[in-house]
């Protein structure tokens, strides 16, 4: 296939990615608010949208990381690149089906690494890299995050104990309107970002950019209009489960949560370190949960979600690199990868649609059979 070509299929994969990246990873800026009612469900998905692209302005430092730190450039192609994001769109539609909030960024890297190793073996892997910036993050976000966000809430706790309830859940609401919209502006900073990295990347490979290049203005502009359209159309799957499933959230720790999460975010975006935004989130909404005394906390679901985070990076691997090996074939193996993601992605939609969760029932959780059956343990 023409290098030309290929580079665009790539860009416009990655976009797609960007766009999945969108819709699944929704949740981490507005679950909670929409789950305590500070923001009705369309008005929060439009808020968030709009903020991932003005965040996607605001940075480039993990672009670069993705760009020319974690895999050799000069010892892949286009082609590698495109096999890697679709690995990635697999596991983000599969896991967005599930409704559990896996990494989409782990989901880019685990694609990413896997079509590497096939194409251009270990050698082409900066495996310390990978450990450096990706796996430590990884394991400490989500802890700093809880640790943040249950010393917030009880905090918030403590301090608005002897004041009128209704006065309280009126401020925290008005608190967690601008605190979700930090997590969304941040969101779009951090997620943005990595497609940007991998546009580059392949723009470095096809020899259109120079090594160590930043992401032209175009690229980050399709790149933020592409993460905001799928933030608007909503991850309403996942919205329920960090909204409802993990613990009935109040509007104190839902602006624990989301200001817990806006600081983790921005602070790593800033160093470079391209961390999942969906841990950082979750470990925040979990820690506010447990900040409540007496909260009812469903670690059961803490459980679901550690097993698909762990899986995440090695699954879409997997993909990642059996579709680098077809693809390998040239011109009729890049179809053939294509026409079959589209063929599993419609295959998704098509089972997604028999239990729709939508704007209108996003917090209806009584039809939910896994969450009927879940303990939830009070915290202390």
């Amino acid at each position: 296939m023409d290098v030309s070509l290929i580079v665009i299929v790539v860009v416009i994969t990655a976009l797609v990615f960007d766009f999945t990246n969108g819709f699944h990873d929704t949740a981490n800026a507005m679950a909670t608010s929409i789950a305590t009612g500070a923001l009705r469900p369309k008005v929060a998905v439009l808020i968030a949208g709009v903020l991932n692209v003005v965040g996607a302005f605001l940075s480039v430092e993990v672009a670069r990381t993705i760009s020319s730190g974690l895999v050799d450039e000069a010892r892949i192609s286009p082609v590698v690149i495109f096999a890697g994001l679709i690995g990635a769109i697999i596991w983000n539609l599969l896991t967005w089906l599930l409704g559990l909030p896996s990494s989409s960024s782990h989901a880019l890297f685990g694609g990413l690494i896997g079509a590497t190793v096939v194409a251009a073996g270990l050698g082409a892997v900066h495996f310390g890299a990978v450990l450096s910036k990706v796996i430590l993050p990884a394991i400490v976000s989500p802890v700093l995050a809880g640790i943040i966000a249950l010393t917030a809430t009880y905090l918030a706790y403590r301090t608005t104990a002897r004041a009128d309830s209704g006065t309280v859940t009126k401020g925290f609401k008005a608190g967690q309107i601008g605190s979700a919209s930090m997590v969304a502006l941040a969101h779009g900073t951090s997620d943005a970002q990595k497609t940007m990295g991998i546009i580059t990347l392949t723009l470095i490979t096809a020899g259109v950019l120079s090594p160590d290049s930043g992401p032209p203005f175009w690229v980050i502009l399709s790149a933020g209009l592409a993460i905001g359209l799928g933030t608007y159309l909503g991850g309403w799957r996942i919205i329920r489960t960090l909204g409802k499933r993990v613990s009935e959230i109040e509007t104190p720790q839902g602006f624990a949560a989301e200001a817990s999460t806006t600081a983790v975010i921005l602070t790593s975006s800033h160093l470079g370190l391209a961390l999942s935004t969906t841990q950082v989130a979750t470990g925040a909404i979990f820690g506010a949960g447990s900040g409540r005394r007496l909260a009812a906390v469903r670690w059961s679901v803490a459980r679901q979600m550690v097993v698909a985070w762990i899986l995440t990076l090695p699954a879409a691997a997997a993909v990642g690199a059996v579709a680098a090996w077809v693809a390998s074939a040239g011109t009729v193996g890049i179809v053939l990868v294509a026409v079959v993601a589209i063929a599993l992605a419609a295959g998704i939609y098509a089972v997604s649609r028999r239990r729709p969760v939508t704007a209108d029932n996003v917090n209806d959780v009584g039809d939910d059979a896994a969450v009927a059956h879940e303990p939830a343990v009070p915290a202390r």
